[in-house]
């Protein structure tokens, strides 16, 4: 039986899972039925269309623990799969959002500090700049090779493996590659509500739209 949002709601994130122990919100809940469905479906989806899903559902999940909107985009020729929205925050701007490009990843490549990821350089080109009016970042989710072990259930807990980083191209420099570029994204960039909420606040702020005190 589902309870209400008051109920507790406890994790523990690290570099290889998410430990939920309890489910506070029905939206949260419902994200991890959808993640389930998309982890066991074997003849519908080849493993791109399920890792775009997957990473869909896991920010919508964190953006619901968060107690923000996050919005999906039905056409992405920009670049953006979803707009998270906040409320009330007290910064220059009352309500806040940001814009975020998903991607999902098996291949965890880098060292302890940075994780190396490839990125088209279509999306460098449109996630990078300070002409914009909405805060962009980039959102990498790592997720084991096999499907089976993104998520899995327990009597008391579920567990998704294995996480999710946030990077600004902000400040990045235009580039003559033609096709994709390495980034280096530390891997002390890790999406969790906290950090999640930290972004909004900043946008709040206009600290990652090009007005920096």
């Amino acid at each position: 039986m589902l309870r209400d949002s008051s109920s507790l709601f406890q994790r523990e994130v690290g570099r290889d899972f998410i430990y939920l122990e309890s489910v506070t919100l029905i939206n949260f809940y419902f994200m991890i039925v959808k993640i389930y469905h998309i982890t066991n479906i074997s003849m519908e989806m080849d493993e791109n269309q399920k890792k775009e899903q997957f990473s869909k559902a896991f920010v919508c999940a964190v953006s619901a623990q968060s107690g923000l909107r996050a919005d999906p985009i039905t056409v992405d020729d920009d670049s953006i799969d979803l707009i998270i929205r906040g409320r009330n925050f007290t910064g220059i701007f009352r309500n806040p959002q940001i814009d975020i490009q998903l991607k999902c990843t098996s291949s965890d490549n880098g060292d302890k500090d940075y994780l190396t990821f490839v990125l088209p350089i279509k999306n460098y080109n449109d996630l990078r700049g300070t002409n914009l009016s909405t805060p962009r970042y980039l959102f990498v989710l790592v997720v084991p090779n096999n499907c089976k072990d993104w998520l899995t259930h327990e009597n008391e807990f579920s567990t998704i493996k294995h996480c999710c980083y946030y990077y600004s191209l902000i400040d990045h420099p235009e580039t003559t590659n033609k096709t994709n570029i390495t980034l280096r994204i530390p891997r002390t960039q890790k999406l969790t509500s906290e950090s999640m909420i930290k972004l909004l606040e900043d946008a709040s702020n206009g600290l990652t739209i090009g007005l920096r005190s």
